[in-house]
């Protein structure tokens, strides 16, 4: 026999309590029973995106809260600007081209955040563009990029924030009223600790405005749809019942150890994670601006990354990512966040120390380990004589 362990950046591990709510008897969408759910799974929501307006849910992938951003609220020969750090910066662009905007790129080196300076510059040279496109959490590069001060950047100007807060609502304090970020998007199976599936997204009282004016095509992914739906306590189309079903337990689970403990554990996960790898002598992707979603780290000279990640997936049991693009085969991608705690990080961080034996690489044994248990040990409190 052997136990598997799911420690990649999405899907995430669904906890026991989530999967028993999802596996009772399916009820109808358009019912009282169902709207009881979904209305307080909606409120629930606005918690976590720590804003006052409405968190719209999707039944898509993050991706379709990252179009209907797009396609919601501009319109054809539109300016936008991309942060280009990595596959879903990339994506942001990709989008908008799709739809007819153009698309000004400030690209970052995967493994840096987004300097704000370079940002205004843009702004300064190009003053039609009306959206700054970001990632919160990089997933692709683990890096963490500075949102508050971007914020600062578009507030005063006719020009919205959209954020990918995908890897990062519900893993690190982004409070998107407080920064002043205008839409906000997120995906079922990272923090929220569910499967792939559902979508979320909130719009500021500025980003609707623009929805007045956008003349992209839009049919399914209609937020004014949605947002009227969401008055009676319903969606405008059929949505993913059982995966609402366990939002709402999940979201209580969220509120019952509290956000700030949330961010915490998160935190402490993130630093685990890179000390450990530090320890054996390994190097972070993104050292300087890490993500508490995720770390990248860099394989050895001369071990093959994809056999590296494939080796702890079928004969060690621990599912890691690997890197995407120019990044393939030379890094791994250790995930804490959602439903992840202490010993999961250990059982990470002690598989990749057989790893690195079996492939040959000279380490101290349970150096990494002794390194994640010296920050892990401050999330328990004090022993106390009995």
């Amino acid at each position: 026999m052997k136990k598997k362990y799911l420690l990649a950046p999405g899907p995430t591990p669904v906890p026991e309590r989530t999967l028993l709510a999802m596996s009772g008897p399916m009820i109808h969408h358009r019912t009282p029973q169902f709207s009881e759910i979904f209305a307080e799974s909606c409120e629930l929501l606005k918690d976590v995106f720590q804003t006052k307006n409405d968190v719209m849910i999707l039944s898509a992938s993050g991706t379709g809260a990252m179009e209907a951003s797009i396609t919601n609220l501009f319109s054809p020969g539109d300016e936008v600007l991309a942060i280009n750090g990595g596959k879903f910066g990339e994506r942001w662009g990709q989008i908008s081209e799709a739809y007819g905007l153009t698309v000004h790129w400030v690209k970052v080196e995967w493994g840096d955040a987004v300097k704000p300076a370079a940002v205004k510059e843009a702004l300064d040279a190009n003053p039609n563009i009306k959206a700054v496109l970001a990632q919160a959490s990089e997933t692709s590069t683990t890096v963490q990029h500075p949102i508050e001060e971007l914020a600062q950047l578009t507030k005063d100007r006719d020009c919205l924030l959209i954020v990918d807060g995908i890897t990062a609502v519900g893993v690190a304090d982004v409070p998107m009223d407080k920064w002043g970020v205008d839409v906000m998007v997120s995906g079922s199976q990272k923090a929220f600790m569910l499967p792939s599936g559902l979508a979320f997204i909130s719009l500021s009282d500025k980003a609707w405005a623009f929805a007045e004016t956008s003349k992209c095509p839009k049919y399914y992914f209609n937020l004014k749809k949605e947002k009227k739906n969401i008055a009676k306590q319903t969606t405008a189309y059929t949505p993913a019942v059982s995966l609402i079903i366990g939002l709402r337990e999940s979201l209580l689970m969220i509120k019952e150890e509290g956000l700030d403990n949330v961010f915490a554990r998160h935190a402490r996960l993130a630093e685990a994670a890179r000390n450990s790898m530090t320890a054996l002598g390994l190097t972070l992707l993104a050292p300087e601006n890490p993500s508490f979603a995720t770390t990248g780290v860099y394989v050895p000279e001369g071990v093959n990354g994809g056999a590296f990640v494939k080796y702890m997936r079928d004969e060690l049991g621990v599912t890691m990512a690997g890197g995407q693009d120019h990044l393939k085969g030379k890094i791994f991608r250790i995930a804490h966040l959602g439903y992840i705690d202490t010993f999961d990080m250990i059982t990470a961080v002690a598989a990749i120390e057989m790893a690195l034996t079996k492939f040959g690489h000279s380490i101290e044994a349970g150096k990494g380990v002794a390194a994640a248990q010296a920050v892990l040990i401050k999330g328990y409190k004090s022993a106390t004589p009995a």
